[in-house]
């Protein structure tokens, strides 16, 4: 198993160090994420500033962006990074694209596959120097001239990863993708019952084996080095389940648990400000139904057992300032898991 540690984005003249301290850890990528920040510029800086760690966007918005420009930006840090960049984007929900972004919302995951195809359609011009043609529903590209052709790559393309919650997305993923970011709101019941039969059914569609493909997340991890660290995780993980659990396109993880009553009810908090009463409505049973919980003595196994061989890559520091980032031995620990994914992570 793959160890992934996020890159802190709020700070940009931090980053060089915090990427040098990431990679001497041991950690296997870096991730950045579009929330408050925006997740390319901390990666072209790391891109420069690393030799070893993978650098990963987890994920970056899609429909606000043009497939073009997206291609642009990947192309590059690919370039920077000598080969280490991995594309992870993600269609977000209606209500952000057309409240936030201020783009038009149509069905998500065949729009997902037109993006990922158009992408690769671009590369292929800039690699092959053959004329650009691609025409989907949503997207079409007819010109490239040379002078906004990128100078070649030295090696492969990036691997693309989309973020998927439900069927449609996850065989999109399965087929036209070469991995899959998964949502840290999961549990393995739903890994092994829903997310695992979509993602075969969209490599059985491509002719792929599930070795041919990298899956990553599903599922929170709770650790710290002692047992008041541990409580403050959960403590976070309690607050985030509750969030996520308010948006009606998370619900059929909780429908999985017979949690629908669960959802219905944090999703009338958030339509009445009642985002400080979330926490409060997620006992212990479920935070533990969604997250690998211990010390750091004892969190390998936790993962072990949580994630039982399903997933490739692991994110344990998306809290480091309560202080619950992995000293070098657990992610060795933790590297240690088999697991059934491809040998290089990001496809």
């Amino acid at each position: 198993m793959h160890v992934s540690a996020t890159l802190p984005q709020h700070n940009l003249p931090a980053v060089p160090d915090e990427v040098r301290r990431i990679e001497a850890d041991g950690y296997d990528s870096v991730v950045t994420m579009e929330n408050r920040h925006e997740p390319f510029i901390p990666l072209a800086i790391a891109a420069v500033n690393s030799e070893r760690v993978r650098l990963a966007t987890s994920v970056a918005i899609s429909f606000p962006r043009s497939p073009m420009v997206t291609a642009s930006t990947a192309w590059d840090l690919q370039a920077a990074s000598g080969g280490r960049f991995v594309l992870g984007i993600g269609s977000q929900v209606k209500g952000h694209n057309e409240r936030r972004f201020s783009v038009p919302w149509s069905a998500p995951a065949p729009r997902m596959a037109e993006y990922v195809q158009a992408i690769r359609a671009i590369w292929h011009t800039w690699s092959t120097g053959e004329r650009l043609s691609y025409e989907g529903e949503h997207y079409q590209f007819s010109l490239m001239t040379p002078n906004f052709t990128p100078e070649p790559l030295d090696g492969p393309t990036p691997p693309i990863m989309i973020a998927a919650v439900g069927p449609a997305m996850l065989r999109v993923a399965g087929q036209h993708c070469d991995g899959v970011r998964l949502h840290g709101f999961c549990t393995p019941d739903y890994l092994r019952r829903e997310v695992m039969p979509q993602l075969q059914t969209g490599l059985d569609r491509a002719g792929r084996s599930r070795s041919d493909f990298w899956v990553t997340g599903g599922g929170f991890i709770c650790t710290g080095p002692d047992d008041e660290t541990v409580d403050r995780m959960v403590e976070w993980v309690r607050y985030r389940i509750g969030f996520y659990g308010s948006t009606r396109a998370y619900w059929p993880v909780l429908e999985q648990h017979d949690l629908g009553d669960l959802g219905e009810k944090l999703n009338h908090l958030s339509r009445n400000d009642g985002w400080g009463q979330m926490a409060g409505c997620v006992d212990d049973d479920v935070v533990q139904l969604f997250a690998a919980v211990g010390r750091h003595d004892q969190i390998a196994g936790a993962i072990a057992e949580h994630f039982d061989g399903l997933v490739d890559e692991v994110n344990a520091s998306v809290a480091m300032d309560i202080g619950a980032d992995l000293p070098p031995d657990v992610i060795q620990d933790i590297q240690a898991i088999p697991t059934d994914g491809a040998e290089t992570g990001g496809g």
